[in-house]
């Protein structure tokens, strides 16, 4: 099945933008469509909503494109650190299954903790 693609004039038009404002977010990087065989623009479901991300940073929060661009490749970074972090825990999952767990006591720590009873002292002085 192929993906449902949009015309520059169609995505203009939905988010109420002018086309010469995809043009300038093309330009700086901010949002980069697909092009056909004939060189057309061809905006996908993700780049709408890369846009309306943008969009959102641009119009409710008033961030001027020099931060939207930061905060673009910042969320890219994390993302990215996101999956790192998921493969590196499914490591772990996949090392330690059916493994001792850490978290359960262990005899041969390195700090000994004893149970032992608790003694009382009393001073007799302050009892006469």
């Amino acid at each position: 099945m192929k993906e449902k693609t949009y015309l520059i004039s169609a995505v203009a038009s939905k988010y109420n933008i002018h086309p010469q404002t995809l043009r300038l977010y093309e330009r700086e990087g901010l949002l980069v469509p697909s092009r056909t065989e004939g060189n057309t623009r061809v905006y996908k479901e993700k780049d709408l909503i890369k846009l309306e991300f943008i969009l959102n940073l641009s119009r409710e929060m008033g961030v001027n494109l020099a931060g939207i661009e930061i905060i673009l490749k910042m969320k890219e970074k994390m993302e990215a650190m996101q999956g790192e972090f998921a493969k590196f825990l499914e490591e772990l999952k996949k090392e330690f299954h059916g493994k001792e767990s850490f978290f359960e006591e262990k005899k041969n720590s390195i700090v000994k903790f004893s149970s032992s009873k608790l003694t009382i002292f009393r001073d007799d002085k302050k009892q006469q």
